[in-house]
């Protein structure tokens, strides 16, 4: 029998902290299948800033590096510069690029670092326990909304990605999703060309992946992939931004 699944080299062999449904394994799997393809292993750095995937060093085999909550950028952006030899990525989610960290997301972007963005968008906080996110949709119920988003007291949901597509310092922004496998093909596309672009030194790159958080939803696993594509994708529509 051919063997067609294999481990990818850059991620490690051990089991994850993700709750059962999460779209962070995916993510991680496409992020290390790209980094083995392009031959950058020895060469990238990955920047773990605080969320659910504050220990995503200890799942890929490359370098990474801790960042403060919000502050992923800024480290690198920092790293780039002293060493620009090297391939830089952030790995964020909604809470910590688009609130706690929207000022470092926006300065990066708009100077144009050449960098490239990893952006989990599962639309609630996971690791603080099911707050509000900036990408909450309306009516949506999380830990500090339990009656639903109202658009006249916590406003409307942020759409980070179309808001730096206006920067000129931004050269690429696609929205995708792990919804289904058609979509999950799409998004390691786009991983690959988000990556491609800093190995070119074309600029600042972007990739929001719309990704299932099943705990905070309430929703069993595959009814949160269904969520996504049902609810979601018509808040947050697929496709290339910029």
């Amino acid at each position: 029998m051919k063997r067609i699944y294999t481990r990818p080299r850059a991620l490690k062999d051990v089991p994850t902290h993700y709750c059962p449904g999460c779209g962070h394994g995916i993510a991680h799997r496409l992020v290390a299948e790209v980094v083995d393809e392009l031959g950058i292993r020895e060469k990238v750095i990955g920047i773990a800033p605080v969320g659910c995937a504050v220990v995503a060093y200890n799942y890929w085999d490359f370098d990474c590096c801790e960042a403060a909550h919000g502050r992923a950028l800024a480290v690198a952006t920092a790293i780039k510069r002293v060493r620009p030899g090297n391939i830089v990525f952030t790995y964020q989610g909604d809470g910590d690029l688009a609130a706690i960290g929207t000022n470092e997301t926006i300065h990066a972007a708009n100077r144009g670092e050449n960098l490239t963005v990893i952006f989990i968008n599962n639309a609630v906080y996971g690791m603080t326990g099911g707050q509000m996110a900036p990408t909450t949709l309306l009516k949506q119920k999380t830990a500090t909304t339990p009656g639903g988003r109202n658009e006249k007291f916590e406003g409307y949901p942020l759409k980070i990605s179309e808001m730096l597509a206006q920067l000129r310092g931004v050269k690429y922004i696609e929205r995708v999703s792990l919804h289904s496998p058609a979509e999950v093909i799409k998004a390691r596309s786009a991983v690959r060309k988000a990556f491609e672009n800093q190995i070119k030194g074309i600029g600042f790159s972007l990739v929001e992946i719309l990704s299932a958080c099943p705990t905070y939803w309430g929703l069993s696993p595959k009814p949160s992939l269904d969520w996504i594509r049902d609810i979601m994708v018509k808040e947050f529509p697929l496709g290339r931004i910029k």
